[in-house]
């Protein structure tokens, strides 16, 4: 990132268009390394601490966004209802999704301007587990169970072992996966001659879709994102 004017920075990282965040800094809302500063032009410094309306934040090279998707978008930029008519705030021209949801899926999905934290989080060799909340037409059973766990054989290809988690009700049941095929949970339950009637994906990694509102986005937290470096190998490197 190098340095980078405030405005520019503070819309980035999703706080406001340019003329919204120029207005909270001429009001003396804003804060770098402690002092006031009313200059929108002002340079900032990567890893600068800020402070917006009282609240601290930091100057990152990248941003990271979670949204949880509802059902009826799609992960495209070119059809809609589009997932980045939700990204309001963010600068979505700069921003990739982690994988993708189908249509009808609910849940996290996380968005970047990190190509190489995409890619790691996405290949299989890193085996990032994504767990999953699967509503089902009949139960499950301790049988799909083991045939997860010794890795399914699909269309002539196995896959790597998966967690299925039975709850007192079989037909609700949560899935851990360490790759990310397409339409993988449900073609993996229809292999067991079952059907996915509801799907929502609730944990990427050490990433938790927590009580975030169905449609709503945030950053993620310094904390989160440094949680997310380490789980692929990229502890070292700035967020």
């Amino acid at each position: 990132m190098g340095v980078e004017r405030l405005d520019r920075l503070l819309a980035r990282l999703g706080l406001g268009s340019r003329k919204e965040v120029g207005r909270l800094i001429r009001r003396g809302q804003v804060r770098v390394g402690g002092a006031v500063v009313l200059d929108p032009g002002f340079k900032v410094g990567e890893g600068a601490l800020l402070e917006v309306e009282g609240k601290p934040i930091r100057a990152f090279r990248h941003l990271h966004v979670l949204l949880h998707k509802p059902g009826g978008y799609v992960t495209s930029r070119t059809e809609g209802p589009s997932v980045y008519a939700l990204l309001q705030g963010f600068p979505t021209r700069d921003l990739s999704p982690v994988g993708r949801l189908d249509k009808d899926t609910e849940g996290l999905l996380l968005f970047t301007t990190h190509g190489e934290l995409l890619h790691r989080l996405t290949h299989p060799r890193h085996k990032v587990e994504k767990r999953y909340l699967v509503h089902l037409e009949r139960p499950a059973t301790p049988e799909d169970q083991r045939a997860f766990q010794e890795g399914l054989l699909l269309e002539g290809e196995r896959l790597l072992p998966a967690k299925l988690v039975l709850g007192e009700d079989p037909t609700r049941v949560e899935l851990v996966l360490k790759e990310g095929r397409y339409h993988q949970v449900k073609r993996m339950f229809a292999q067991r001659g079952n059907r996915v009637l509801y799907l929502k994906r609730l944990a990427l990694g050490p990433l938790e879709l927590g009580d975030l509102p169905v449609g709503a986005a945030r950053a993620l937290s310094p904390e989160e994102a440094a949680a997310l470096y380490q789980a692929v190998g990229l502890g070292g490197k700035n967020p």
